[in-house]
């Protein structure tokens, strides 16, 4: 798997029916190792190991309903509240982030009204703040560290 943008994590891997599988700390199982799900993991660590959220405030690939219609979220955060405090969402390295990825975590984030929302390939990561009265995103240059 290609190099990402991310610090340097040690994962678990299996081979099953000749596909390679990865195990996820949140999910508790192994899941088949794809592109997008190697950023999906690397991004997972990074909120664990560097930004210090619990495991048990995560959630991984989940699914929600935006205007009538399924859809699934790749990561998470709450709040201790139950509030959620952060959405993730990653796309294979290979895919560049545009405005349609922009679109799509803002459509999601109208059900969920997360605080925060970070886009990344595992190339490049794009974080942001919700300002809920313009109903609008401002960028930031980092996303806050777990803070109790």
């Amino acid at each position: 798997m290609q190099k990402l943008n991310f610090p340097t994590y040690s994962f678990r891997f299996k081979n099953s029916e000749n596909k390679p599988f990865i195990f996820d700390d949140i999910r508790k199982k192994f899941v088949v190792l794809q592109p997008e799900e190697w950023v999906r993991q690397h991004c997972v660590q990074f909120l664990i190991e560097e930004k210090k959220y619990p495991k048990s405030l995560i959630n991984v690939e989940k699914e929600l309903k935006v205007n009538g219609l399924k859809k699934r979220y790749d990561i998470v955060i709450f709040n201790s509240d139950g509030s959620i405090h952060l959405i993730v969402e990653c796309k294979a390295a290979k895919i560049s982030i545009n405005q349609n990825t922009f679109d799509q975590i803002a459509r999601y984030n109208l059900a969920l009204n997360a605080k925060y929302l970070m886009i990344t390939n595992g190339i490049n990561h794009y974080y942001c703040t919700m300002d809920f009265e313009d109903q609008r995103y401002h960028f930031l240059n980092d996303i806050p560290s777990y803070n109790l």
